[in-house]
């Protein structure tokens, strides 16, 4: 019997595998992302190559290209960055430095978020070669999938522990759910806690999202303690899933006249869950009416919600 377990992925790409339209976007690429560094440089230097600019004093001058490797879900393209020299507003004359390619940067953020991705998912280094042999056309050795995962790492890293003071969070919007995952090849289940802000303006941000162990007080406090030791400061308002021990929590670390909201998302589900199916839709109407009445009197259906359920 033949061992398969370390089959080639080139074996499995079949000789008739000629996509025309792939062929013909992979032969784009590079001139495209070419086209993109001497646009960056123009907008810089007031002038397109071999122009001669509006009569303005030059910014800096050109003095050829260098020749770059990147590799993206397009595949790996040696690519020439034109070089410039820069003058800076100190004076000083430094060379240029693309923003579209960073020094030392070998890899696409779209190709590193989809190595990152493969990799959660469960499989190692050389599985991840394996999976995406075909679309990276074999450039992506187990050491470039490391070294991207560390990178999302220490980037993700650095995301939670940013700072919070900044933020005009004036909405926070608290909730544990679980996550279907794998780890060491077995499937679990991940309990998180997560954090929304809405900022005065109305725009949603996430703040942070951690996995806890569970939803109990002392999980949600210490949860809580990192939004305020990175400097959150204390809502208008809280919106919460309904479990009590995020409540008491909330109450120990701001207080008691902190306003409190059970998710109206949650109630809804609730409600269904307790109610014959064949009532659903009505309970869902009345239910919607009563939750942007401006007071209860305005909701004509009072009480119908109980008087059905009991």
């Amino acid at each position: 019997m033949n061992d398969t377990t370390e089959t080639s992925p080139a074996a499995l790409l079949a000789e008739d595998a000629y996509d025309p339209i792939e062929e013909r976007l992979r032969a784009n690429v590079r001139t495209t992302i070419e086209a993109l560094f001497e646009e960056e440089l123009a907008a810089l230097l007031g002038r397109m190559r071999y122009g001669r600019g509006d009569g303005d004093a030059a910014k800096g001058y050109r003095h050829g290209h260098r020749e770059r490797q990147i590799t993206g879900t397009f595949g790996t393209e040696t690519v020439r960055v034109p070089r410039a020299r820069i003058e800076d507003e100190e004076g000083k004359v430094r060379e240029w430095r693309s923003k579209a390619l960073p020094r030392y940067q070998r890899l696409t953020k779209k190709a590193e978020a989809l190595i990152a991705a493969v990799y959660l998912a469960g499989t190692n280094t050389r599985r991840v070669k394996r999976a995406l042999f075909g679309l990276f056309e074999g450039a992506v050795s187990k050491d470039v999938v490391s070294r991207a995962w560390r990178k999302v790492k220490v980037d993700w890293e650095a995301w939670c522990a940013r700072s919070l003071a900044e933020e005009d969070i004036v909405r926070l919007i608290l909730d544990g759910t679980v996550i279907r995952t794998r780890l060491d090849r077995k499937a679990t289940n991940i309990s998180v806690l997560a954090a929304i802000g809405v900022r005065r303006d109305g725009q949603k941000v996430l703040l942070s999202i951690r996995n806890m162990g569970g939803e109990s007080t002392s999980a949600w406090r210490q949860f809580l303690d990192d939004l305020d030791a990175r400097g959150l400061k204390r809502p208008e308002f809280v919106i919460v899933d309904g479990a009590p021990g995020l409540e008491a929590a909330l109450v120990a670390l701001w207080g008691e006249d902190l306003p409190i909201q059970r998710c109206t998302v949650h109630k809804h589900r609730n409600l269904l869950a307790h109610a014959p199916k064949h009532l659903h839709d009505e309970l869902t109407a009345d239910y919607r009416d009563m939750i942007y009445a401006g007071t209860a009197a305005e909701w004509p259906a009072a009480g119908f919600v109980d008087s059905r359920l009991s």
